[in-house]
Order: structure tokens, then sequence, then C-alpha cells
């Protein structure tokens, strides 16, 4: 059987945006990622950086608007948080909408919600990780 790749850990996470200021501030107001410096690319962005992962914005005008409902079956990027109340109590300060997801076979609940150009972002408490 061959090797698998000698992989460290995740490094960032990009995403296209058409909306580079709002999902600056989306990601540095809401989700707590600073901006750290970005190399001086042919095509507008921005790094931030938190939690041990970057997100590399990377601006993108043919990509469609965001439509469609909150999925808790999408793509997404998924965040710990030890205090899921001021979480909710924080969306519903900023207007965010967000769907409540109940695992009950690991006691988990999860906010599921967009940032502004519709990428999901999920985030919860979740239980340490058991290997098999």
């Amino acid at each position: 059987m061959p090797s698998t790749l000698p992989i460290l850990s995740i490094n960032h996470v990009a995403r296209n945006t058409k909306h580079l200021e709002e999902a600056r501030a989306f990601y540095r107001d809401v989700l707590g990622f600073r901006e750290i410096p970005r190399p001086n690319f042919n095509f507008a962005g921005a790094w931030l950086y938190n939690y041990g992962v970057q997100i590399h914005l990377i601006v993108d005008d043919a990509m469609p608007d965001a439509q469609g409902p909150i999925s808790t079956r999408a793509e997404h990027l998924a965040l710990q948080v030890n205090d899921l109340e001021t979480a909710e109590r924080i969306l519903n300060e900023r207007g965010i909408p967000f769907k409540k997801n109940y695992v009950p076979e690991r006691n988990v609940t999860q906010l599921f919600f967009h940032d502004p150009d519709g990428h999901h972002i999920e985030i919860g408490n979740y239980p340490p990780t058991q290997e098999a």
C-alpha cells in the first residue's frame, strides 16, 4: 500500500469573494481573525490569521451572488467555540441569520450561517475526537 503524504496540519482555507471589504470585516470583526501581510499578487485579496489557521480571501468578481438557504450539508468551515450561548447572542445582535442543529449521538449543538459571499460557516462546542 502506498504511503500517505506527511501532512502536519491545515495551513489555510481559501475563500473567493465578490465583496472584499465586507468579507474582511466579517472574518475580522465577527470571527476574530486578524489581517496579516499578504504578498503583492496581481489580484486583490486579503490574508487573515487566528486559531492556528489562515483565511485567504481572493477577489473573484465573476462568482455568483450568494443565494439559497442555510444548509447543514453544504461545504463549510467549522470552528470550535466554548460558549455557544454567547456566540448565539452575538450572531443575533449582529443580525446574522443562523440555523441551529443538534447531533444527539455526539451531544453537539451547531450553529450554521453564511459569510457575506454565501459561504457556510459552522460553529459548535465539539467533544474531543477519539481515534478508532
